[in-house]
């Protein structure tokens, strides 16, 4: 479709302009609205650029009367998406826990969890230092992404490049472990 038609899913130029000039007016105030909900920068800032995204495609966009009042709606119903996700997750994760101790005598469970964090160890000794402190701050540490990145001057990019590598390397070390 032509950007210019005005036809549904259309993006006008005009509509562009007017987000432009929502999101500069109005960027701090939603990252900051949206970090008091989700308790994370990056999560609000995820949140913020998808909320963008879902203004700048809007079927109808002249059909929205308070564009600043639609964004913070979009964002805050994106937000708790996000915060239900989390949820099941940590039900999931809770579940889990609950299972395992059933599933072996405590003193096996004592020893296979010795000899995974031996592994463990091992593992993150194998890394090479940058990639070992990046894992240890966000994963260990629970810092954000972009706390890492400004505290070993790195992108935010790298960072997360750094860890997932981090989590590559160790699962193998465990698959391995399980395997013998």
């Amino acid at each position: 479709m032509n950007p210019q038609s005005g036809e549904p899913g259309s993006r006008t130029a005009a509509h562009v302009a007017r987000l432009e000039a929502l999101c500069r007016e109005h960027h701090r105030a939603l990252v900051a609205f949206l970090q008091c909900r989700l308790q994370s920068p990056s999560d609000a800032q995820e949140i913020a650029q998808e909320a963008y995204v879902r203004m700048l495609t809007l079927e109808r966009p002249d059909d929205v009367g308070d564009l600043r009042a639609y964004l913070f709606r979009t964002a805050s119903n994106l937000a708790m998406d996000r915060l239900r996700l989390r949820s099941v997750h940590a039900r999931a994760v809770d579940e889990v826990a609950v299972r395992e101790p059933l599933a072996a005598p405590a003193p096996e469970r004592r020893a296979m969890a010795l000899e995974r964090l031996i592994g463990l160890r091992q593992a993150l000794g194998e890394l090479p230092p940058k990639t070992r402190e990046a894992f240890m701050a966000h994963m260990v540490e629970g810092l954000d992404f972009s706390v890492v990145a400004r505290a070993m001057k790195l992108s935010e990019r790298m960072v997360r490049y750094h860890v997932t590598r981090a989590l590559a390397h160790c699962r193998a070390r465990v698959d391995q472990m399980e395997e013998r």
